[in-house]
């Protein structure tokens, strides 16, 4: 079979020129670059507890921001997720059809000293093992269509798909896609979630339950020695909590900033306020599949009724978040301003015209629906249960920790749920994990959205062509389509904020909110 050579980069001598990210304007830190000093340990806040730490089981933003410094794949992205750059693959070839990709791995790379192992050395039967499991068992499909994985040796690994797909290198950057050894996994069993071995800059050291999670530093990194002796992640779900929090010097890094904290900050000369255009939105999703919103003109009543720009100013009182009206970020590619419109000419608010939908549906008195949210969602559920309360529907707020939430959802069982999904700026990415029908039962297609023309052009998407413009006009049809549909009620698209000490060296807020400190472009330390 002809291949094509896409991609050859040594790490050893990667140098990145950035240009500024397509999919939206980066702001870094406007202050001088500090002279990191080695050791210290940061101290970084997330807005949610975690679940899990084992790669295949992840279902939130907030357990890969640990993950991605315990492992690492075979590649990932640059800081400004313009460009997918080597990591444990050095290099890699794509076949002509899209459908073969032969990947050649570093030969240097060990896992952490575990129990069941020693440190050993990474080979490509890891590789195999890794990609398998996650295939097989990942709890949101963040691995799918392969056909078959060849060791071709220890340090060259080949992997046969399906059907074509041009969105594969951006899966594998995927955090759920680790790579991970198997005397650990197997040796451990389920406490492998709570005790994970991988190959990345830090080690896992500490796991308090809803408190925090403390790693260590790996000094025989493969790609660089990490500047830090430690970090340590805390939970802190009230978000003025976690702004005193940083202004009192108990934390370094503050992430999910909102409110009047970005005001504080600003003005604080002792930190930095850093900003990404974000990967990010926040939804309502609907139940498809039982009560009252299985109806369609139930779901477009509440769209009627549903008034954003009350709703995204009074959560995002200091501009932290535009308007959205599709279930896209406007900075990924295959964003569409045509779609966009006539979801804007189809929203409210009318209030007489959805109590008339209502009524058509019969519904005429109104009904009661639950709807079940995180923490950091209930002032945007407290907004919207006020403004559906105008046409006579009477919601009960469920504030539940994240281990619940995301298993009620998956399960079908929310009848309404609002939640954020950020991601990387390939459409694929969002539409196929919230909308195609294949991903019922996982957190992404909780509401158990079903539209076979829709799975069909997301299909056609990935599989046709590896060309951006002609796969961006086959989203927009497959968002005209869902938008006629309304599975989602879209609230808003959130810039990713975070607070800095100014202590704090080389990070960088990334466009999908992920946190990387060590990388061929990062490595995060803490001044002198």
């Amino acid at each position: 079979m002809k291949s094509r050579l896409l991609k050859t980069v040594l790490l050893g001598s990667l140098g990145l020129l950035l240009a500024a990210c397509g999919s939206g304007k980066t702001e870094e830190s406007g202050k001088e670059t500090n002279q990191a000093s080695s050791g210290g340990e940061l101290r970084i806040a997330l807005s949610s507890g975690i679940a899990t730490l084992d790669p295949i089981s992840y279902t939130a933003v907030y357990e890969s921001n640990i993950m991605r410094s315990v492992f690492d794949t075979l590649v990932t992205y640059n800081k400004d997720l313009s460009e997918i750059v080597p990591n444990l693959a050095t290099e890699w070839e794509i076949s002509d059809d899209l459908k073969t990709y032969t990947f050649k791995l570093r030969d240097d790379v060990h896992f952490h000293k575990g129990e069941f192992q020693d440190g050993r050395l990474m080979t490509a039967e890891d590789v195999k093992y890794s990609l398998e499991r996650s295939l097989n068992e990942s709890a949101m499909n963040r691995l799918r269509n392969i056909k078959e994985i060849t060791v071709v040796s220890d340090t060259e690994i080949k992997i046969e798909l399906e059907t074509p797909y041009a969105a594969f290198l951006a899966m594998l950057t995927d955090a759920g896609n680790s790579i991970v050894p198997k005397e650990e996994v197997e040796g451990m069993g389920d406490e492998f979630s709570r005790h994970p071995v991988g190959t990345g800059p830090y080690a896992f050291a500490e796991w308090m339950t809803d408190d925090f999670v403390r790693l260590e530093k790996n000094a025989d990194y493969w790609q660089a020695e990490p500047k830090l002796d430690s970090v340590k992640f805390t939970f802190i779900t009230d978000g003025n909590m976690m702004g005193n929090a940083l202004q009192s010097g108990d934390i370094d890094v503050a992430t999910d900033i909102k409110g009047q904290n970005v005001e504080l900050i600003e003005n604080n000369s002792e930190l930095s306020l850093e900003k990404s255009d974000g990967l990010s939105i926040g939804y309502l999703a609907f139940n498809m599949k039982e009560g009252p919103t299985k109806d369609l003109k139930v779901r477009q009543a509440m769209n009627l009724a549903l008034n954003r720009t009350e709703l995204v100013e009074g959560v995002y009182k200091y501009g932290e978040a535009k308007e959205a009206y599709l279930p896209l970020p406007q900075a990924s590619w295959g964003y569409s301003k045509e779609v966009e419109k006539q979801v804007k000419d189809a929203s409210g608010p009318n209030l007489e015209e959805a109590k008339k939908l209502l009524a058509e549906a019969g519904y005429a008195d109104g009904f009661d629906i639950d709807i079940y949210v995180a923490e950091s969602r209930v002032p945007a559920a407290t907004i919207f249960q006020a403004q559906m309360e105008k046409i006579g529907i009477n919601i009960s707020i469920k504030s539940v920790e994240w281990g619940t939430f995301s298993d009620t959802v998956s399960k079908g069982k929310a009848p309404l749920y609002i939640m954020g999904w950020s991601w990387y700026p390939d459409p694929d990415f969002f539409l196929y994990q919230m909308l195609d029908s294949k991903q019922i039962g996982a957190l992404g297609n909780g509401g158990g959205y079903t539209n076979p023309e829709v799975d069909k052009l997301l299909a056609q998407a990935t599989s046709e062509t590896s060309d951006q413009e002609a796969r961006a006009k086959i989203y927009e049809e497959a968002l005209a389509l869902i938008a006629a549909d309304l599975p989602h009620l879209d609230l808003y698209d959130q810039d990713i904020i975070v607070g800095l000490s100014n202590k704090v060296d080389g990070f960088n807020v990334r466009p999908d909110g992920t946190i990387v400190l060590v990388s061929a472009d990062t490595n995060v330390g803490l001044a002198e």
